[in-house]
């Protein structure tokens, strides 16, 4: 559903993503995973077509990410939600309706069921300016859903999230996942990585270090840690004496990983 082949993102002289491949099928949950200006969010805007490649192609199900047939396929969970405040939650969920064209009908059942899968209903009639981040960010992830898409891509899923929120949300994307749907989450959160992951690709400097399941990565690089001691060690960010590595090897190796 999602396939994204060599694609490249330059910003004048700074070259973003660097000749990027990665794929999500329908079905799978695919946490996509790096560092700090590694690439992630702008990788997420190309697939979305907010963005367009200077070099590369990202197609959502067959079709040009930026073409209107992508994004009626698209459903898309931003780092930062963004509502606008003189708008009830079911306002904006509505206007969000109207402008994926939707049946009335259908669509009016489909948001009582996401106000009562979010459990919005004590706010849902209150204006947005009034909600919390966490309060915004299910209304978001609603407005996301309200069209039934069949790839959902989500950044940094669970920021400002309560606890009883996040596991909503998690379970969630494994059922969006499991009917159907392919789902690209980019956390830093690696624990809710290996916890749901089908796949994984681990990104550093716009480039893909590694994709596969967890036990696939493990076996690729020789260490059968946690997720977390695996990341940092093919992001060059582990001590040496953690991954049992010499100094001049871990020396090495970060100074590949920089170049």
């Amino acid at each position: 559903m999602i396939d994204v082949h060599g694609v490249t993102k330059r910003f004048g002289s700074k070259c973003a993503v660097d000749r990027l491949d990665l794929e999500v099928k329908a079905g799978e949950l695919f946490a996509f995973l790096g560092p700090n200006g590694a690439g992630k969010t702008t990788t997420i805007k190309m697939i979305c077509g907010l963005l367009a490649p200077t070099a590369g192609t990202v197609r959502i199900g067959g079709f040009e990410a930026s073409s209107l047939a992508a994004r009626q396929l698209l459903g898309y969970v931003p780092d930062q939600p963004y509502l606008y405040d003189k708008l009830t939650g079911r306002e904006f969920l509505r206007f969000v309706v109207e402008m994926y064209g939707l049946d009335p009908d259908r669509s009016a059942r489909r948001v009582l069921e996401l106000i009562d899968t979010f459990e919005m209903g004590d706010y849902v009639d209150d204006l947005c300016e009034s909600y919390s981040q966490g309060m915004k960010q299910r209304v978001v992830f609603a407005s996301a859903l309200v069209h039934e898409p069949r790839v959902l891509v989500v950044d940094e899923p669970l920021v400002g999230l309560d606890p009883r929120s996040a596991r909503i949300v998690k379970d969630l994307f494994v059922q969006q996942a499991r009917s159907g749907c392919a789902v690209l989450m980019s956390t830093h959160l690696l624990a809710i990585a290996e916890e749901l992951a089908d796949r994984i690709g681990i990104v550093d400097h716009g480039r893909m270090l590694a994709t596969g399941t967890l036990d696939e990565l493990r076996s690729r690089v020789q260490h059968h840690g946690p997720l977390e001691d695996l990341f940092l060690k093919l992001t060059g960010n582990l001590r040496p004496d953690v991954v049992g590595l010499p100094d001049s090897s871990m020396k090495t190796q970060h100074a590949g990983s920089r170049s």
